[in-house]
């Protein structure tokens, strides 16, 4: 499970100095924009590379692989001499990141089914959410110590416990019986079965869509809150970290609600929760609203794409348990590529305003809309019962 904090801590942690990188590199707001973009992007290739090599070589020695890459990216990072240089670092960094998020995913689907799926990978949303408020709130802490190299050597260390963490406690969970033969051509059609199945295009493309309007906003509300809004780098940390607490606080109720109720109902109270907090960020666009409303709308907004995660996973991973690592690196390209293309849209019509912001926003949500209604609603898949007492959660295997 600390294998998802590579997404968040490398996004959020800093954050809040996103600003004053801007102004030491010389930098242009949507140059500096996208170094966040870079390893988004670098996260979503880095999960399609990671997740088939992963089904085939298993799961304990890529994710070794990938931690020392990750603690060596990141220490590039701190040293680099330009935004050139620190873009293409933190792509590197991302690259290296994705191994943990799409094997933490697929080493679930390893050794869980039924409703023990569901919570897990509600408690992933769940950290990944704690690792979001703690990483803003640390990065504004820390910036009263060090600089934004400081801070990606503080990556650096995280990679280091993380990497010690894993050599102590992470056991293989793909007996060498249940690997993938055959290649890259094998790889080749097993992406092509999981794509031509409806159900499982929709729920990654939803879980992308809803992604996009969130990274969105991690790109774009650092320079919004606290240029327009006047917060300082400790201020916007704290409700950036607020936001966080949401996302956590709703994603562990999305995974107890899908269990018990049902994963497509509780995916669309999902999107319409972060319809509702688009809708809000256009509106402050529009009408030149209050601090207090964009705050609401960034927290409806992130609590309803926590809500979209769990059902949205399950539903993609449930049917194919041979290809976990592989379904898990699509889910993980689109939630990571469409949100590397949707950030730097953000600031493209100026580093404070609200109204691009608001627009991006909308415009994901509302393919996510459009997806649900022609893909998941349409599909002829059962829906995934939940389980009964006699069901076992956990598959123990030899």
């Amino acid at each position: 499970m600390l294998l998802t904090v590579f997404g968040p801590i490398s996004m959020d942690l800093y954050l809040p100095v996103l600003p004053a990188l801007t102004h030491e590199l010389g930098a242009t707001t949507s140059a500096a924009q996208f170094t966040l973009t870079a390893c988004l992007i670098g996260l979503a290739v880095g999960q399609v590379i990671a997740g088939p090599l992963s089904d085939r070589f298993g799961r304990r020695a890529p994710v070794i692989v990938g931690i020392l890459a990750y603690v060596v990216a990141s220490a590039l990072c701190a040293i680099a001499p330009s935004i050139e240089t620190l873009i293409a670092a933190r792509l590197v960094q991302g690259l290296a990141g994705a191994v943990g998020i799409v094997i933490a995913q697929a080493a679930g689907r390893d050794v869980y089914s039924g409703g023990a799926l569901l919570r897990f990978y509600g408690r992933l949303t769940v950290l990944g959410g704690l690792a979001a408020i703690v990483g803003p709130v640390i990065g504004g802490q820390l910036a009263r110590l060090t600089d934004w190299r400081g801070l990606f050597l503080f990556l650096a260390a995280i990679g280091v416990v993380l990497l010690v963490a894993t050599l102590a406690v992470f056991r293989e969970t793909l007996p060498a019986d249940q690997r993938t033969r055959g290649g890259m051509r094998q790889a080749g059609r097993d992406f092509r079965t999981l794509l031509s199945d409806r159900l499982f295009l929709g729920a990654v493309l939803i879980n992308g869509f809803v992604y996009a309007a969130l990274f969105a906003y991690l790109s774009g509300a650092t320079y919004i809150l606290q240029g327009t809004y006047g917060l300082s780098p400790q201020d916007y940390s704290i409700a950036f970290g607020a936001n966080s607490a949401g996302f956590m606080v709703f994603g562990y109720i999305a995974g107890r609600t899908a269990e018990r109720w049902s994963e497509r109902g509780t995916l669309t109270i999902g999107v319409a929760m972060t319809a509702a907090g688009s809708l809000g960020l256009l509106a402050t666009g529009l009408f030149d609203l209050t601090l207090p409303v964009v705050l609401v709308s960034l927290f409806v907004l992130a609590s309803g794409v926590a809500v979209t995660s769990p059902p949205t996973t399950s539903l993609a991973l449930a049917d194919y348990p041979q290809l976990a690592g592989t379904a898990s690196s699509v889910l993980g390209l689109t939630r990571f590529g469409f949100g590397g293309l949707a950030a730097p849209l953000v600031g493209l019509g100026g580093a404070e305003a609200v109204l691009p912001l608001g627009i991006v926003t909308v415009v994901s949500v509302a393919l996510a809309v459009l997806t649900q209604a022609t893909l998941v609603r349409r599909s002829d898949h059962p829906v995934h019962p939940a389980p009964t007492p006699t069901e076992p959660d956990l598959l123990v295997r030899n």
